[in-house]
């Protein structure tokens, strides 16, 4: 199973550092949560895990390996997948033509049949929908297909980048059963959110953020319980 260590990370914009002294693990086969009200920096830590936002100062390492210095593509190739913040769906596509460009970096058609079908398994409400253009779908049943496009790349390790953003009640609480069942494949979860309650009812640790620092760690548990989460959401 997959594993990062981020030590000591700095990224800035335009020379203003946004994170600062970042320090974390995420555990191989468990669900890390990353917390944090909006512009904390959640964001550009995955930005920065994926090769698109340099960091100037730490090391990012995936099995030991420092990949800080890679371009994005070689990063994915180690077995790395993103679930973008607000599903960035490419509309005038179908559903299938979506999920395919998950696996991109297949060659093999049987393969990526194989996959494409496993996703349907796990959605099926997509199943009836292959040929759907994914610009006419509600919010829940993008979402649907955001998830099942990263699975398609047979990740090691799922970045998730605000999965209950514009969401519905009712979606959200069947996306985070979905990360659930993900973790349960022996997939390394990385999840990150601003939804407190829904992300520590199903994740085994976490991690707090604030102004760019980490400002709490520990336990779902113990999170639950603990100030600094109150004080990063409501100061």
């Amino acid at each position: 199973m997959a594993r990062i260590e981020i030590k000591g990370l700095y990224a800035a914009y335009d020379k203003a550092d946004v994170l600062h002294d970042i320090s974390l693990n995420i555990e191989p086969g468990k669900i890390t949560c990353l917390l944090g009200s909006n512009g904390a920096g959640k964001s550009t830590l995955i930005r920065a895990i994926l090769g698109l936002t340099r960091p100037h100062t730490g090391e990012i390492l995936l099995n030991g390996e420092n990949i800080v210095n890679l371009p994005t593509h070689k990063i994915i190739s180690r077995g790395i997948a993103a679930i973008p913040e607000g599903r960035k769906m490419f509309p005038k596509l179908t559903v299938m033509e979506n999920l395919r460009l998950g696996a991109f970096q297949v060659a093999d058609t049987k393969v990526i049949k194989e996959r494409m079908e496993k996703v349907f398994e796990t959605f099926p409400q997509l199943n009836s929908r292959r040929d759907q253009l994914a610009g006419t779908m509600s919010g829940g049943e993008q979402a649907m297909v955001s998830i099942g496009r990263g699975l398609m790349g047979a990740p090691d390790i799922l970045l998730i980048d605000e999965p209950s953003l514009g969401l519905s009640p009712l979606y959200v609480k069947e996306n985070f059963r979905i990360i659930e069942g993900i973790r349960e494949q022996g997939i390394t979860v990385f999840l990150v959110e601003q939804n407190v309650r829904q992300t520590l009812a199903i994740a085994d640790y976490g991690y707090v953020l604030s102004g760019g620092k980490l400002v709490g760690e520990g336990t779902a548990e113990a999170l639950s319980k603990d100030s600094a989460v109150h004080a990063a959401y409501f100061g």
